[in-house]
């Protein structure tokens, strides 16, 4: 049995990552197709919260890939990790930037030799650090294809247009990772799987021998990383700060539910005023009627009494 870091704390994936060659070996495991060569562009903010500094790395790649009949594609590769469902809105805003950003886009030249400017397919790559609401696989593939919508067939050959505004994606719920791995994929993503942790959530520890030997290069880079102070402390600031923002999100949560509890209590007391008014304005509208019904009797009374005094 060995001991790794845990590659769902950020700076341990972003340390794994930054190796070209297990960068490559994952994605290419993960996507399924094989990768010629890969630029890393790390992206990276900081956050201030609860008097803290908390650093959100999202990794982009550019990657040359070959392509099953021998030619090349050149993508863009979006990796990020998501710890809280509220991050959706987070990914939306990066991946319009992505688009908007010329730097992801290449010059390309037709079969006339006309040069221009294209932009770059996009795939995106998520690991859920929560699970999502209506399904427990382990790995997920969105995959676009064309349909006629006439005819219902199946269009093969693919577009610009829509390469290019569209774009595939893959989800990785690392809750549901299973240790009975199915596929070659969920071997490889075994390292993040959170059944293999020890007292210290920092910690993994996998069998090795379980492990495919192809990926040995993987353990061998996270169990340098436990052996690392300055990440172990990284780490252990990470835990309180992710821990801040639970709390954080608890405490709007219950304010919420709240706000909510008293738009419902003035919404009844609204509506019992107006059910009063409406019991109000029918009780006057009742006087009103009997008042009318009073004033005819009186208005007949009297000219029956004209009529009397006339006779006598």
């Amino acid at each position: 049995m060995l001991q790794i870091a845990n590659p769902i704390y950020d700076v341990v994936f972003k340390y794994l990552m930054e190796d070209e060659a297990i960068a490559k070996l994952i994605i290419s495991t993960i996507i399924g197709e094989e990768i010629e060569s890969l630029t890393f562009l790390p992206q990276e903010s900081s956050v201030f919260i609860e008097q803290r500094f908390l650093t959100v790395y999202r990794l982009d790649f550019s990657a040359k890939i070959k392509k099953a009949d021998g030619t090349y594609k050149q993508i863009l590769i979006e990796i990020q990790k998501a710890k809280f469902a509220t991050d959706i809105m987070r990914f939306r805003r990066y991946l319009g930037e992505q688009y908007q950003d010329k730097a992801n886009s290449y010059l390309a030249t037709d079969d006339k030799g006309n040069t221009s400017r294209k932009g770059m397919p996009i795939i995106t790559i998520y690991f859920l650090g929560y699970q999502l609401a209506h399904t427990t696989a382990p790995i997920i593939k969105v995959a676009r294809e064309y349909y006629d919508l006439t005819t219902g067939k199946k269009i093969e050959t693919q577009e610009e247009f829509i390469e290019s505004l569209t774009h595939d994606s893959y989800v990785i719920q690392i809750a549901h990772l299973r240790p009975d791995h199915k596929s070659d994929v969920e071997r490889l993503l075994a390292i993040f799987d959170q059944h293999q942790t020890t007292a210290n959530d920092h910690i993994l520890t996998i069998n090795e021998a379980k492990y495919p030997k192809k990926y040995r290069k993987i353990v061998r880079r996270l169990q340098r990383a436990m052996s690392n102070h300055e990440m172990r402390q990284i780490m252990d600031a990470e835990d309180e700060i992710i821990e801040g923002l639970q709390i954080m999100e608890r405490d709007l949560a219950q304010r919420d539910q709240l706000l909510w509890e008293k738009e419902q209590a003035l919404t009844k007391k609204e509506q019992t005023i107006v059910a009063k008014e409406q019991e109000l304005s029918e009780k006057e509208q009742t006087i009103v009627a009997k008042e009318q019904e009073l004033s005819e009797k009186d208005r007949i009374i009297a000219e029956l009494q004209k009529r009397l005094q006339s006779l006598t």
